[in-house]
């Protein structure tokens, strides 16, 4: 077995040079290797709790300025800070429902990254007759068996900005929720530079769908509006497609809608617009 402090580089270098030498000619060398292999992997990649810790400050960070800062508001226009006081408890048990769902997540794909590896490996010894491969270039070799390792590292920097939108909806959701919510516009950043945006995504924009002439808002299918028939369902209803973040690597959010004058006349019904004058005439 390779000595303990050897790097994934070296054993994978090892080891091919072993294959490329003498083909193919047991299953126990290949076992043998496949098991350095993963040993090497498991303490390239660091320990599990250091991006344990790392998970746990990214999202309490997101936690601070979104619930103790108030920032979560500029995605309710109209919802009072006292509210996201009261609803602290239920956004902690969001927060902490999150690190955990993230920290799993990030375990399955280090598994997921190994076991990639691990196959590669095999296709390829198992592939070289006995003798070896005297021509095999062992450099193209290597780079290819070991990408999913070598991708990691970024692969977990997107899972922890994906889980940061993904915990950002549950937030929303919880909001908007409590306090009635009855229309929300889509926010795509179709418009940011280098964002690799789903096309349906910005044809659902609010701004996008106000420039084409077409109605903005979408309406929550439940809501007190809706029950009473004081609005129609605009663009559709929120029920009716996936959900901002909901998708990988979606950074799609919401900007939720209270009250009746915040909607487009064309969302009215003939029932809301005489609500709407009711309610200024009082």
């Amino acid at each position: 077995m390779p000595e303990k402090n050897q790097s994934f580089y070296d054993v994978l270098t090892a080891a091919i040079s072993e294959f490329a030498d003498t083909g193919f000619v047991s299953a126990e060398r290949l076992a043998y290797w496949q098991e350095a292999l993963k040993r090497a992997a498991e303490a390239t990649m660091g320990p599990i709790h250091d991006m344990d810790e790392m998970l746990r400050r990214s999202m309490r960070a997101l936690y601070a300025r979104l619930v103790e800062q108030n920032g979560i508001l500029r995605y309710h226009p109209g919802v009072a800070r006292w509210t996201i006081q009261k609803l602290k408890p239920q956004l902690h048990l969001e927060l902490d429902k999150r690190i955990l769902a993230s920290a799993d997540l990030i375990k399955l794909n280090r598994s997921q990254s190994i076991a990639q590896t691990l196959r590669r490996f095999s296709g390829w010894s198992t592939s070289i007759p006995a003798g070896g491969a005297a021509e095999a270039d062992k450099a193209k070799i290597k780079a290819e068996i070991r990408k999913p390792l070598a991708r990691l590292p970024f692969e977990e920097r997107r899972v922890l900005t994906d889980q940061g939108h993904k915990f950002i909806a549950g937030l929303n959701d919880i909001v908007a929720t409590d306090s009635g919510a009855i229309a929300a516009g889509w926010i795509s950043h179709f418009r940011q530079a280098n964002y690799d945006y789903r096309e349906d995504h910005k044809e659902r924009d609010s701004e996008f769908l106000k420039r084409s002439g077409k109605p903005s808002l979408y309406a929550i299918r439940d809501s007190w509006a809706i029950k009473a028939g004081l609005i129609n369902k605009g663009a559709g209803y929120t029920d009716e497609m996936t959900q901002p973040a909901e998708e990988c690597f979606c950074r799609c959010a919401y900007r939720y809608f209270y009250a009746l004058r915040s909607l487009p006349d064309s969302m009215l019904t003939a029932k809301g617009r005489a609500e709407l004058a009711r309610t200024k005439v009082a």
